[in-house]
């Protein structure tokens, strides 16, 4: 028998045009994307930034609760300088954000 091992990411979407951050989890994070930037019924957030490039992507656990955890964790910061942090590639992940992992070279 073979294991599937399902992985789930916080991701940070960035738009230009509004200079808006949005934040989320999913297990697939490149369909996700395509949503926020395509599908007409969805999140009314997104929708109105649109277009929306990939500005940093973790990997956080194989559990849904702590992909959630941590993703509420950054919305009640509040924190557009937390934001910026996180999507810096040079960034040390310290206190909560150690449990995140960069994902390398998954842009756009």
């Amino acid at each position: 028998m073979i294991a599937v091992f399902f992985m789930y990411y916080i991701y940070i979407l960035y738009s230009e045009s509004a200079n808006q951050f949005y934040i989320g989890y999913t297990e697939h994070p490149g369909e996700r994307l395509l949503k926020h930037n395509h599908q007409e019924n969805f999140n009314t957030f997104t929708k109105k930034f649109r277009p929306w490039k990939m500005a940093a992507l973790f990997e956080v656990s194989a559990e849904k609760s702590k992909a959630i955890k941590i993703e509420k964790f950054i919305k009640k910061q509040k924190s557009r300088n937390l934001l910026k942090m996180l999507c810096d590639e040079n960034y040390k992940p310290t206190d909560f954000s150690a449990q995140l992992v960069r994902v390398q070279n998954l842009r756009d």
